[in-house]
């Protein structure tokens, strides 16, 4: 009986069966999407391994930056498994996205900074964008600038708003990330900013704010009274 016990402990199915998802563990979770394990591990044993390749300072979210690659070194985890926890991780983030955009207002840099919080602070490499407002500070759409450290060089002035007039922009607001986490404008942050903002105010299309993403941090340019 007491063999049977610990067994049935093992089982993530029959537990989210008798007390919910939420009673599971990470491992117990992503043994159930696996399904089952191979001749030489269970699915749970999988599921450790997979989470083992995680860095211990970025935890569960560390699942982001772990390749197709490296988790088919794990024994168990082939070509269609590995695809498949992948696209958890996509679907994750889009789940947050659509959560974040239902209380999205370009004017509070709060919610603009949450909306973009899953999409860009597990990017490995540092990213800008440009975002393009209507009259009523609704979003056209966005626009990729760059990728690599920022600064005025990288960065076409020119291009933002040769967009913006294109699509008929009444503002345009900044966004980019740190992959380091730490959201703290550098030297070459303002400066660029400085520049967008002098020409935005010349062209009558105003730069609303630049945030810069860090890992559940963020900077506000708007915030911080930097424009």
């Amino acid at each position: 009986m007491k063999k049977k016990t610990m067994y049935m402990d093992e089982l993530p199915y029959e537990k989210f069966e008798k007390r919910g998802p939420e009673s599971l563990t990470d491992a117990e979770l992503l043994a159930i999407i696996l399904r089952s394990g191979s001749k030489d591990a269970s699915a749970l044993k999988i599921a450790r391994d997979i989470l083992s390749l995680c860095s211990a300072s970025r935890g569960l979210s560390g699942l982001y930056h772990v390749s197709e690659r490296q988790l088919m070194t794990i024994r168990g985890i082939g070509h269609v498994n590995a695809v498949k926890i992948k696209c958890i991780t996509e679907l994750s983030k889009r789940i947050s996205m659509s959560d974040a955009s239902q209380h999205l207002r370009f004017e509070t840099p709060q919610t603009v900074a949450e909306y973009y919080m899953e999409q860009m602070r597990h990017l490995e490499k540092e990213f800008c964008y440009v975002s393009f407002l209507n009259t009523k500070a609704e979003l056209i759409h966005d626009l990729c600038l760059s990728i690599g450290t920022i600064n005025a060089s990288l960065v076409s002035i020119r291009e933002i708003f040769k967009e913006a007039l294109k699509v008929n922009a009444a503002y345009v607001l900044l966004l980019h990330n740190h992959p380091s986490g730490d959201a703290s404008p550098s030297a070459e942050d303002i400066a660029l900013t400085r520049k967008v903002y002098e020409a935005s105010i010349f062209l009558e299309i105003p730069l609303i704010d630049h945030i810069i993403i860090g890992d559940n941090t963020y900077t506000s340019f708007k915030e911080k009274r930097l424009l």
